[in-house]
């Protein structure tokens, strides 16, 4: 009778340090590696943002075009565009390509300075271009092949966010293989639900749209060719 109580006191006692453990240990860890990641991505999003500004500026200039005519090729606004030259605004991956569309060039022109004359046999996940959208759609273009008409990216769509708001077409042919999670491609009309491991394939000339419906972030591997 008399060993009970200490039984009871044992066990309360190990489910509170069990319970300490548990909420004190992952909390630090977990956080803090979520909250630098989202810091670098943040860093080298204003900094790619300003290198796609510049870019559209100075192929627009080169083309002898005026902000406005710009919008009446690619359906934005001249207000819009003025935001995405300075800067200042986080343009959709659907939004990317039409401007590209619009100035006859593929959108990885966009996102890609320099002359990459000499090929890499590996690309290191740093060395990745990365530029999230303001739907939060993070993308890390971590090949461009302009040689072999192809480009490699990771795209990472968060919940209830896409490419675009409305389907779009483009030049070009494109795979997309799903890493984690379920996405929505809808080509033509047709509504396409992939799961993890699935692949779709598709002409980009098709009116296409692609969207994370689910409340879960979905990792998708993209490759992008310029050609059918």
């Amino acid at each position: 009778m008399s060993s009970s109580p200490k039984r009871k006191t044992s066990l309360r006692g190990k489910r509170e340090e069990r319970s300490e453990l548990g909420s004190s240990r992952p909390v630090p860890l977990g956080g803090g590696a979520e909250a630098a990641a989202s810091e670098e991505i943040a860093e080298t999003t204003a900094s790619t943002l300003a290198a796609i500004g510049v870019r559209i500026r100075e192929l627009r200039q080169l083309r002898g075009l005026k902000l406005q005519e710009l919008a009446d090729t690619s359906g934005l606004s001249p207000s819009m565009l003025s935001l995405v030259e300075r800067g200042r605004a986080s343009p959709s991956i659907g939004s990317l390509i039409v401007i590209a569309s619009a100035l006859g060039v593929a959108m990885s022109d966009l996102l890609v300075n320099g002359d990459d004359s000499e090929e890499k046999i590996v690309v290191r996940a740093s060395e990745a271009r990365i530029v999230e959208t303001a739907q939060h759609v993070v993308r890390r273009l971590l090949r461009e092949d302009r040689a072999r008409g192809v480009s490699v990216a990771v795209n990472e769509y968060a919940p209830h966010t896409g490419s675009a708001e409305h389907p779009i077409t483009h030049d070009g042919f494109e795979y997309g293989f799903v890493l984690e999670g379920e996405l929505t491609v809808e080509v033509d009309g047709s509504k396409h639900v992939l799961q993890q491991g699935d692949l779709i394939a598709y002409s980009s000339r098709r009116r296409h749209k692609i969207w994370n419906h689910a409340r879960k972030k979905v990792r998708t591997l993209w490759f992008n060719l310029d050609r059918e």
